[in-house]
């Protein structure tokens, strides 16, 4: 039987981390593409490096986006995320374009015709999870450690706290006692910084936004609060570090409180299993523990690349569960229609709504307006509830 009492520690990366970088262009990308035309297909990568950015992969979409299209907005988000340094610097960028057309034997196997719906853009395995930790029915370690950087870096942009560069991670190490984070144990937060800021000035700059996150006597002891350990950081961001797009998948997802798929989100359309499925599965894993069917929910669903069903259907509440975990599968079929086709209707996915998942977490979000963050919405957990009565 598993332990109720351990520590559990999750990182964060920010938006000027390098591989955040790339995937903050790549979704800017697949958004420009998607602006125009909502039935795009985007597969695109980036790397960064010293002062040079490369795109690569393969789209079927609207001509406008083109090399030259595609290097603006590469500028435009490294413009945005505060890169003016001299080794990675927006308006000096080298930005090579080897982007290509989309492989006619994919687009054979996804798209619809005649009897055929839209199949899956590839095979692959993709997991949802939530549990009643926090109000986002997200574990606590990875909010608390997207949200120290988040405020972080609103506060920099804003002009509040000058000395910050665009660079940093965070890290928190929570206490369980009886399966519920009581306190925590440690943080660490590194962060960039202009080159005379002391490490002593910068640590009392960290300080508020890491109080301000954590309740209330959470504060770990002060030798467990480390800031920037190794000294200084005053190079940051590709410069300091390649990125490349799709390596932070744990960051992307659930801190490694629960199991994740093999792809990465960004990048890619909504054609791909690997991003959708991924949000379908955190959709209704979060309605069955918002309906209160459960205290923890993982969910796991498989597909196979040009078919439109889904291989299989697991459910996992961990015990917490007021209903058995088989009867969840069938009324989960019932309630949403999950072919790829099924899942874009459904969530509205076929929109300009994906640059903004790709830094701070695409799960635990605040759904937006225009239809951003769509499968963080509680709507299905009535319906859900109502079939199992």
């Amino acid at each position: 039987m598993a332990s109720t009492n351990y520590l559990f520690t999750s990182e964060s990366v920010s938006e000027g981390h390098p591989d955040k970088v790339c995937d903050q262009i790549s979704d800017a990308i697949v958004d420009a593409f998607f602006a125009i035309d909502p039935y795009s297909r985007v597969a695109l990568e980036t790397l960064a490096t010293t002062n040079r950015v490369v795109l690569a992969g393969e789209v079927r979409g609207p001509k406008q986006i083109d090399a030259q299209k595609m290097e603006e907005i590469a500028r435009t988000v490294v413009r945005r995320i505060g890169y003016e340094q001299e080794g990675f610097n927006w308006k000096t960028l080298d930005v090579a374009c080897h982007v290509h057309e989309q492989s006619p034997h994919i687009a054979q196997g996804v798209d619809a015709s005649g009897n055929k719906d839209e199949g899956a853009g590839d095979q692959g395995i993709m997991f949802g999870f939530a549990v009643n930790e926090t109000p986002e029915l997200m574990p606590a370690p990875i909010m608390f450690a997207h949200t120290i950087l988040r405020r972080m870096a609103e506060a920099r942009h804003k002009g509040e706290v000058s000395a910050f560069g665009p660079d940093a991670k965070s890290q928190v190490t929570l206490r369980y006692e009886n399966g519920r984070p009581v306190g925590a144990t440690s943080v660490v937060v590194s962060t960039q910084h202009t080159e005379n800021t002391s490490q002593d000035e910068v640590r009392e700059l960290v300080r508020p936004f890491v109080e301000s996150t954590l309740p209330r006597g959470w504060m770990p002891p002060e030798d467990e609060f480390y800031v920037n350990p190794t000294g200084a950081f005053v190079i940051g961001g590709p410069d300091g570090d390649a990125g490349l797009t799709g390596r932070k998948i744990i960051v992307d997802t659930y801190g490694g409180a629960a199991p994740h798929g093999g792809g990465a989100f960004s990048g890619k359309d909504p054609t791909k299993v690997d991003r959708s499925a991924a949000y379908a599965a955190r959709y209704l894993a979060k309605n069955i523990v918002a309906a209160g069917l459960a205290d923890k929910c993982v969910i796991q669903l498989s597909y196979a690349i040009g078919i439109s069903k889904p291989l299989s259907i697991f459910i996992d509440t961990y015990g917490t569960g007021k209903v058995e975990d088989d009867k969840l599968e069938p009324v989960l079929q019932k309630v949403m229609d999950l072919s790829p086709r099924g899942i874009r209707e459904h969530l509205g996915l076929n929109k300009p709504i994906y640059e903004r998942t790709a830094a701070y977490g695409h799960f635990g979000r605040t759904p937006d307006a225009d239809g951003g963050f769509s499968w963080e919405k509680t709507d299905l957990a009535e319906a859900i509830a109502a079939e199992l009565t």
